[in-house]
């Protein structure tokens, strides 16, 4: 690989992450929140997706807010009726945050239509090349992952 090609890959995919960014901002504005709290929800939703609640240490970790702002914007969220916290039903003392059905109605009003120009999109390719595709970004997210924590502060983890 030469680094131009290199160069063209790592710029796709920042352009990737300014466009979710994006997104973000505008299901934020749709739903009449601040882009945090919108990503928070977004957030939440993707770890219920896979099965995978999130508890609020870790929503704070997601959101990269402090324990004390992740708490308010968690406050703020539960007042409109967006999320709820669930006590665990194994584990009393751990508490996990869920989103509301009106949420993830939302959520699928507005990513609805992006996920079937996704899908248009995808059909475009071979299943090999959509298997090669996501072994590459998994291959690059763990890298990502792996230089965090070599560069992370201990007062970051």
């Amino acid at each position: 690989m030469t680094g131009t090609q290199r160069d063209r890959l790592l710029e796709g995919l920042r352009d990737h992450g300014m466009a979710f960014a994006e997104l973000g901002r505008h299901f934020g504005t749709r739903m009449g929140l601040h882009t945090t709290d919108a990503n928070a929800i977004v957030e939440i939703l993707s770890a219920e997706d896979r099965g995978a609640p999130l508890t609020q240490a870790a929503l704070s970790h997601r959101v990269g807010l402090t324990p004390g702002a992740t708490s308010s914007l968690l406050n703020r969220l539960e007042k409109a009726g967006h999320v709820i916290r669930v006590r665990d039903s194994a584990d009393r003392r751990i508490v996990t945050l869920r989103a509301t059905e009106g949420v993830e109605g939302m959520l699928a009003s507005f990513f609805g239509p992006l996920i079937g120009h996704v899908d248009t999109m995808m059909a475009r390719y071979s299943p090999e090349e959509l298997a090669h595709a996501e072994r590459f970004i998994s291959d690059f997210v763990a890298t990502m992952n792996g230089y965090i924590k070599e560069v992370a502060r201990p007062d970051d983890r």
